[in-house]
């Protein structure tokens, strides 16, 4: 059951014996709103970026913002991690703010050189290796780091509503796209560090005496890769790959909002659309040619997997190809060849 429909749930019970949600009476008539966060707060991801922090109109907390009547300072920037928001992200809140809600802990595991690594062929990268750094970190510095930021939330805005939300699972174990490299091995265990970040993010966010919002069953049937997918696979501008797109900030509203301010968000009546530029044929092979798989360096790395350079090099010689249906081929035989590697 997803968290929107506990919340849902909960409140019905709530009010059928005539009692109230569970929101501070003087932050319940308060419409200041402090979206705090990472780029999963900022709206990355929804292809409408205002500023260096991305803070999209699109972004869920501008959606929850509008239905609600709230009044939003949009604190939340993409890249940030927990001692960026102590020092940046902070300063405006009271004991006047009515709302709180914030993604965090991403970015100190090191979210984007994790993705980085385990998208790359498997024997040019370690992705086992970057997981387990990040899972080092995950479980040994950022539960401190978490309850700093929540200690520091809690003293400077004791009377409002606040709403952590976790992150959703962005694989579903099928990798869809010519220019990354994923096996279905690296894919599980991707996912297993998001439950645990978030098992994490649950537990100490509930000890500060927060909401926590699980959203993993929100986005199920959405991960990169199925038909109605709400992340972003690799796409351009680069930094758009591997978030929520503007569906995904929809249900990052709708599972907040009633944690938040106490009621769902309206029903929409319009599917939300959005086209996420993928790059052509030709600009996915100039980028796996940019990757040089075929140098020296490289094709050693290759053999040392337990590869045949020559297969390397045939399947990189006909991404120059002017040829198309070369190219994909060319492309197609590399994720055959990362295929040997990490199924072994």
């Amino acid at each position: 059951m997803s968290t929107t429909t506990r919340t849902l749930l909960a409140a019905g019970a709530a009010l059928a014996v005539g009692g109230t949600l569970a929101i501070a009476p003087s932050s319940a008539s308060s419409t200041s709103y402090v979206a705090l966060g990472d780029s999963f707060s900022a709206g990355t991801g929804t292809y409408l970026r205002t500023d260096s922090c991305y803070r999209s109109p699109r972004g869920y907390p501008e959606l929850i913002a509008r239905a609600k009547g709230l009044d939003l300072d949009y604190q939340a920037c993409s890249g940030a991690q927990t001692a960026d928001v102590l020092a940046d992200q902070l300063g405006t809140l009271g004991a006047g703010t009515g709302h709180v809600s914030m993604t965090i802990g991403g970015n100190d595991v090191g979210f984007a050189d994790v993705i980085t690594a385990c998208a790359l062929p498997g024997w040019l990268s370690d992705c086992d290796g970057e997981i387990d750094d990040s899972l080092a970190v995950l479980r040994t510095e950022l539960p401190g780091r978490l309850d700093e930021v929540y200690g520091e939330i809690a003293d400077r805005a004791p009377n409002a509503a606040v709403a952590i939300a976790g992150y959703p699972y962005l694989f579903n174990g099928r990798d869809c796209s010519l220019l990354t490299f994923f096996s279905r091995a690296e894919m599980t265990r991707l996912n297993d560090g998001t439950a645990e970040l978030d098992q994490l993010i649950a537990d100490r966010s509930a000890a500060s005496g927060f909401t926590f919002v699980e959203v993993r069953d929100d986005f199920a049937g959405h991960a990169v890769c199925d038909r109605q997918p709400w992340v972003n696979n690799l796409s351009l501008p680069i930094d758009e790959s591997f978030h929520p797109n503007r569906a995904g900030n929809q249900g990052y509203a709708a599972a907040i909002a009633p944690s938040l301010v106490g009621s769902p968000m309206p029903v929409s009546r319009t599917a939300t659309t959005q086209a996420s530029p993928v790059p052509d044929l030709r600009a996915q092979a100039d980028a796996v040619l940019d990757l040089r798989l075929d140098s020296k360096a490289n094709l050693r790395q290759a053999k040392e997997a337990g590869l045949r350079p020559g297969e390397v090099r045939r399947a990189v010689a006909k991404l120059r190809s002017s040829d198309e249906q070369v190219v994909r081929a060319g492309l197609v035989d590399l994720q055959a060849l990362d295929a040997k590697v990490t199924d072994d």
